[in-house]
This record gives structure tokens, sequence and C-alpha cells, in this order.
């Protein structure tokens, strides 16, 4: 089995660099595109993310995660800082067109899992509101508070809201169990 492109990048290793860019900018990209409002937005925050990936490619632990799982979770904690600053306003785009991939691009196409075509199919079910608040805690990583600034809704709906959307999601999906919401957990 070959070395890992990141425990390469950790050693030094220059071809590693452009190892890493040939097998990964296509889904750094796709992400970025995804989630920022436009062309110049996504090419900085890939440049940012790749900074990231290289600086932290010494903590990639294959037993955790897929390098591929690492380098997305990079690349989204980079975008979702870069849309705080930014101070983005709220998109209103349906569920489904989140979940779906670019189709103009040349890049790569990332294959969406049953799971979370099935989760989208499951939020389509919720309420208009309910939709709109797990989105913008999910997708673009904002918090309860943040969503109750930038939408009016009181911080209390909004949590209701993410709490009942999730269940129902949940229950959807026939994840039955426990949900721990922080020092709260709820049966379904």
């Amino acid at each position: 089995m070959p070395e890992s492109i990141l425990k390469r990048i950790a050693e030094g290793d220059r071809n590693a660099v452009e190892d890493c860019l040939n097998s990964y900018g296509g889904l750094v990209y796709s992400i970025a595109r995804k989630l920022l409002a436009n062309d110049a937005d996504a090419e900085d925050a890939v440049q940012e993310a790749f900074i990231d990936v290289w600086k932290n490619a010494g903590r990639y632990d294959p037993a955790v995660a897929s390098e591929a799982t690492f380098i997305a979770m990079i690349t989204r904690r980079r975008v979702i800082d870069k849309i705080r600053h930014s101070g983005r306003r709220i998109s209103t785009d349906p569920i489904e067109e989140i979940v779906q991939e670019p189709g103009d691009k040349g890049h790569k196409r990332i294959e969406l899992s049953v799971e979370a075509n099935e989760a989208a199919e499951a939020m389509k079910t919720l309420r208009p509101e309910q939709q709109t608040v797990l989105r913008l805690s999910i997708v673009d990583g904002m918090s309860h508070q943040e969503i109750a600034d930038a939408t009016g809704i009181p911080l209390g709906t909004v949590k209701t809201h993410a709490r009942r959307g999730l269940l129902r999601v949940r229950e959807a999906l026939g994840l039955g169990g426990i949900i721990d919401f922080g020092n709260k957990e709820a049966a379904i």
C-alpha cells in the first residue's frame, strides 16, 4: 500500500505537495465553490485550505479518517471561517440545490453517499423554518445565536426548530435511540 500523501508532506517530501494538489484539488475546490458566493472567494479559500492541510499534515491519523475526509474537514472549516469573516448574507437556495454538485466545473465529480441523499430527502419533509435553521447550522456552520441574529427568529425558537428538525430527520431515516443535546437527552 502506498504511503499516505499527508504523511509524506509531514516528512517534508516536496513531491507530496504536488501529489496532494493533483489528488485533492478538485475536492477542495468543489467544497469551496459550493459554499461560497463567487469564484474569487472560492479560490482564496482553496489556497488557505491547502496551507492549513500542509501545516496540519502531521496531525493526520488514518485510524480516525481517510485522507479525503481529513482534507474535506479542513476545507470546510476554512470556508466557514471565510463566510463568518465576510459577513455573508444568508443563502436562500433550496436544500436540494445545496446537496447537488455544481455541474459546470471540469473538476472531479464528488459522489454523494446514499446516506446523504436519504438525509436530503428527509430534510425536504421538514417545515420550511426547520429546513432553514438546519441548513444554516449544518451547511453554513452558524451557531444558534448567529441564526437567531441573521433570521430574526427568537433564540429559543431557533433551538426548538433545530431540535425538532433533527429528531424528525432521524426518525425518517430510521435512526431511533438517544440524541445528546449538550446537557439534555431526547429519546426518539
